[in-house]
């Protein structure tokens, strides 16, 4: 009979998900997942068959649930219009210009490191690309309609250009740290829609 667990199955991942965002993939060894969750490597295959590729993509589909959301903000919302796509991209160089923001983005930084050549990791990164165009896709949409921009904008080419620009700026501000770049990056990302 095998023996109960002894660790939280959403925490291992909680603390996971920290150690592979800190460090990447590659960087991360099994031993590096033992003293972040302080459970057994016999565990953690017992657990997350498929042992660190599948603890992480695990991981990655639970950033997916609770970091994303809180970067996506007002976003999301029905009402979401062109401020709220700005808001988005602010949110984003404030983040950057913090030390701890400096890691970036967990979905982006798997893109890099890992979507060429791991189909699991590359679906997930998909998945939140495909949310994030969604989302301002809706948002262009409701600011065509409401007059906010100018009223041949393609919504859908124009969400498009967005997600490749704050891909990009994630990457640049990981490297480059300098406000007064990252804005003027944002800044004339927006003069396309005027």
């Amino acid at each position: 009979m095998p023996r109960p667990r002894e660790f939280d199955p959403d925490t291992v991942l909680d603390q996971a998900m920290r150690r592979f965002w800190e460090r990447g993939y590659r960087a991360t060894s099994i031993e590096d997942l033992v003293k972040a969750t302080g459970v057994k490597p016999g565990s953690i295959y017992s657990a997350f068959p498929g042992g660190k590729h599948a603890l992480f993509v695990k991981s990655l589909e639970r950033y997916s649930k609770l970091v994303v959301p809180q970067k996506l903000g007002e976003l999301e919302a029905p009402g979401a219009s062109v401020a709220e796509v700005r808001g988005y991209f602010d949110g984003l160089v404030r983040d950057l210009l913090r030390p701890e923001g400096r890691q970036g983005c967990l979905l982006v930084n798997t893109a890099i490191e890992k979507a060429a050549e791991d189909d699991e990791a590359a679906a997930v990164v998909r998945g939140h690309l495909a949310r994030l165009e969604r989302c301002m896709t809706h948002a262009l949409q409701n600011a065509v309609r409401r007059r906010e921009v100018r009223a041949s904008l393609d919504a859908g080419g124009s969400a498009k250009l967005l997600v490749a620009t704050c891909q990009g700026l994630m990457v640049v501000g990981k490297a480059n740290p300098d406000g007064a770049v990252l804005r003027a990056i944002v800044d004339n990302a927006f003069l396309a829609l005027a």
